[in-house]
């Protein structure tokens, strides 16, 4: 048999190899299914019954694979982290496999091309809320754990930790504060952080780095109440010009961030992005140019990026001829590895104070910060998972940088500091993640599993 290189395979790889083509008709069936739960965790916005419903399913379906000791564990923040672990065979390595159930909101159903909780198949790719970040990679893992057993049998040839996490898109740290207490429980010589993905599908690559964050509210008052723009306007201060000016301080005339004390000339030293490629991928309207006067490998993975995510404004309809007297803007700074964030807190903190116009009164409110990440560059998961890759793609595995912030991985990182850790999954730009019409490629499910599938096989 052969690869999908076309070179000849041995016929272990060549048995996994047809054992995962076979269950992807099983894999679609139950990532409809995983989809159907709108297993968002936040009450507001759905019943927690939806986030029980995806939590018992997965303990279920892990459970059936031959996992033991499944248990769904309340963490801090209220949510339930499934975990269920298999032994080890004596001298071999235990290996974790992560994932997460919760999805984002649908955010506009409007925009959604297919129904959002429903997986529908449309040119190839499969839609939902969660069909690739994460509930792909969930799919993901059990095919190829059934891989694994139908070819090998019942016993695995390492120790596993499944851990899938019920809040990581809310950002509230439950399964963080949870690893420190129950470190044994949670134990891997390996970790396989799958909530990433490749640079395109069919490439394989580590996710070699993430950015981290910081977060913060910025307030600007300028009058008492509002007033009449034609009786005061033009001497009164305006918070909302105010603000506009402030913000304007934070991005050059070319699109670089500016923030006082932080460089943002680094460059990327990986896997290079191609403009004409991030323009497809970031679905950047025609004659818009891109920002910065780096690639987008470096904007994207080797600077401070800074984002205004919300502001308090009146909107068009319904505004008034009035001076705006208070103002707010939720700002997002990521930063690269190398930047500290309490370092990047600081600096941006002085630069809003330092540049605020007018005298204007100004607070800065610290929302979150999290620190960037560098995972695993060498070892001996690391090669074997490389071998796995090409062998799977029939091409070598590359890496790439990552803009989100996955705080899980410094905790893991500090907890368990001799253990490898490797981003990877199946997610790629094409699914738009956290966007509406979110999707996955099935073929990335398919080589995916089958890698993780070869890794646990080979690695010893």
């Amino acid at each position: 048999m052969t690869s999908t290189a076309g070179v000849k395979e041995d016929s272990a790889t060549a048995a996994l190899r047809a054992a995962v083509k076979e269950l992807m008709p099983r894999a679609k069936s139950d990532l409809a299914e995983l989809v159907s739960y709108k297993s968002v965790y936040d009450a507001r916005q759905f019943p927690v019954e939806e986030c029980e419903r995806a939590a018992q399913w997965v303990a279920d379906a892990f459970r059936a694979e031959g996992l033991t000791d499944v248990a769904l564990h309340e963490t801090p923040d209220g949510s339930k982290a499934v975990v269920a672990r298999h032994p080890a065979p004596a001298g071999a390595p235990t290996i974790m496999l992560y994932c997460h159930y919760d999805v984002q909101p649908p955010l506009d159903d409007a925009a959604w091309k297919t129904p959002v909780w429903q997986l529908t198949e449309r040119d190839g790719r499969w839609y939902g809320r969660g069909a690739a970040d994460c509930k792909g990679n969930i799919v993901m893992h059990l095919t190829a754990l059934r891989a694994l057993r139908q070819v090998y049998g019942d016993d695995f040839p390492v120790g596993l930790v499944l851990v899938s996490e019920g809040s990581e898109e809310q950002g509230t740290g439950g399964l963080e504060e949870f690893v420190p207490g129950n470190v044994d429980l949670l134990r891997a010589d390996t970790l396989l952080i799958c909530d990433c993905g490749n640079f395109a599908v069919g490439v394989p690559t580590f996710t070699q780095t993430l950015r981290g964050n910081v977060n913060v509210v910025v307030t600007i008052e300028t009058l008492s109440s509002s007033m009449h723009s034609g009786m005061f306007g033009g001497a009164a201060p305006d918070a909302l010009a105010a603000m506009i000016q402030l913000l304007g301080t934070l991005r050059d005339v070319a699109g670089n961030t500016t923030v006082d004390g932080l460089r943002n000339d680094q460059v990327w030293d990986g896997h290079e992005y191609p403009a004409e490629q991030f323009r497809s991928d970031a679905g950047v309207l025609d004659g818009v140019e891109l920002l910065g006067s780096g690639g987008p490998a470096d904007m994207l993975w080797a600077r401070p990026a800074l984002t205004v995510l919300g502001m308090d404004v009146p909107p068009v309809v319904g505004s008034a001829a009035a001076i705006q007297p208070k103002t707010r803007a939720r700002l997002n700074l990521r930063i690269p590895p190398g930047i500290k964030p309490d370092a990047a807190l600081n600096a941006l903190t002085a630069h809003l104070k330092a540049h605020t116009p007018w005298g204007a009164q100004v607070t800065v409110e610290t929302e979150a910060t999290g620190s960037p990440f560098v995972g695993s560059t060498d070892g001996p998961a690391r090669r074997a998972m490389e071998a796995a890759m090409e062998a799977a793609y029939g091409r070598p595995a590359t890496t790439e940088g990552q803009g989100g912030s996955i705080p899980l991985c410094n905790v893991f990182a500090d907890t368990y500091p001799k253990s490898e850790i490797m981003l990877m999954g199946v997610e790629e730009p094409k699914c738009l993640i956290h966007a509406p019409n979110e999707s996955v490629d099935p073929t990335e499910i398919e080589h995916m599993a089958l890698a993780e599938a070869l890794f646990l096989a080979s690695y010893r």
